[in-house]
């Protein structure tokens, strides 16, 4: 195969659950205990640091790579979904894995894991553990898919842990409570491993202490105001900088030499470094134009807040979002006076644009359907003075299209 073919196989021929949902979820670690084997169990041979969390650990994993890529290491960085390119999920120093690694690997354990049914995501994160091992990288950053406790990362034993915040999002395979999500993500924890809590909240920590006692684990709840600055440009990522600091904090005192300097450079170069995209992420300045992957409750609650501190004369809300999530609390808090253009990413999980707008309507929210996400950029920008607001936003399937 060659690397069209390959990925057409990845997407079409594993079950994925970003495109189809609950159906491609399996909640055991199972098989990616079986491909390790396979594989000679590379986790085993690199350090590493796992992060989970409802929000922002996607922002802290890049964040972590990047001081630590500013301090000399070579860093492997495994995060999901991808927005264009499937192999940013896996990157060394910023550098995405390679299409020959991707065929490669594919079309040498292609038939042994058919043998074991693997899904889209058990094979990435063999794929990921494999290039890094071969790569052998110094340290490798790991993203959870869902959850943690079953997902298919938690088979390392990393050097630190970190858990970022819980709110409610995939509660159809999580719970529909925040202590029923904290358990699921509190998986995480291992035996004699530190573990980083990024936010304090009440409904959370007494899981995370037992949790934590349970593993002998030392646990640290983050807190305190710092004044590092990062690149990264929504509000939400002060939380986010925190977190990273007390992780780096940790990985020091693993033995690696991580100085000041590092810390400040790496804040301050996540995405020349990392390639981060979708966070914040300003497209034009007039009309002033964003787009932000934040897709459930907390993510768009700060979304909200921030662009109540922009001056513009309208809003345009470019909105889409996917067909398993409880959206009204989201749209509750989405700004009444907006123009929206609803749309829908062209994935099979994928809210109907016209169940949206009803949806939308009862909240106060209106404007017209569109039958592409490009289509109602395009309409967005032409209905748009040079002192608009154009928002992008409600599903990372949406951003992916535009940027």
């Amino acid at each position: 195969m060659n690397y069209s073919e390959t990925i057409e196989y990845l997407f079409n021929k594993l079950p994925i659950y970003q495109r189809s949902g609950k159906s491609a979820y399996k909640a055991d670690i199972g098989n990616i205990v079986k491909a390790s084997e396979i594989l000679g169990n590379p986790h085993l041979n690199f350090k590493s640091v796992h992060i989970a969390g409802t929000n922002g650990k996607g922002s802290t994993a890049h964040m972590i790579s990047s001081v630590l890529q500013e301090s000399g290491y070579k860093v492997g960085l495994y995060t999901s979904p991808h927005l264009k390119d499937f192999r940013e999920r896996i990157r060394i120093n910023g550098e995405m894995i390679s299409e020959k690694s991707v065929i490669e690997f594919v079309g040498n354990y292609k038939k042994e894991f058919e043998e074991i049914d693997m899904s889209f995501f058990e094979m990435t994160v063999a794929m990921a553990f494999h290039h890094f091992s071969e790569e052998k990288v110094d340290i490798a950053i790991i993203e959870t898919g869902l959850g943690g406790r079953l997902d298919s990362t938690n088979i390392i034993n990393p050097l630190v842990s970190v858990i970022t915040n819980i709110g409610i999002d995939h509660a159809v395979l999580l719970g529909n409570t925040i202590e029923e999500i904290a358990t699921e993500k509190a998986g995480i924890i291992k035996e004699n491993t530190p573990v980083i809590i990024g936010r304090e909240q009440k409904e959370c920590e007494d899981i995370f202490i037992k949790k934590s006692k349970e593993k002998n684990s030392v646990i640290t709840f983050c807190s305190g105001e710092t004044k590092h600055q990062t690149d990264l440009k929504g509000n939400y990522q002060l939380e986010n900088v925190r977190t990273t600091l007390f992780t780096i904090k940790k990985i020091q005192e693993e033995g690696f030499i991580i100085s000041e300097r590092n810390i400040k450079k790496g804040l301050l170069n996540v995405v020349k470094n990392t390639s981060l995209l979708g966070r914040w992420q300003i497209l034009n300045k007039q009309p002033l134009t964003i787009c932000d992957t934040a897709h459930n409750e907390d993510g768009i609650g700060e979304i909200t807040k921030q662009l109540k501190t922009i001056k513009y004369d309208n809003l345009h809300f470019i909105l889409g979002t996917v067909n398993d999530k409880n959206i009204d609390k989201i749209l509750s808090l989405l700004p009444s006076e907006a123009k929206y253009y609803f749309c829908q990413a062209d994935i099979p999980r994928s809210l109907d644009k016209e169940l949206l707008q009803n949806k939308s309507s009862k909240y106060l929210l209106f404007g017209n359907t569109y039958t592409s996400v490009k289509s109602a950029y395009s309409n967005a920008i032409l209905n748009a003075e040079k002192d608009d607001c154009i928002f992008i936003g409600g599903s990372t399937f949406i951003v992916a299209e535009i940027i």
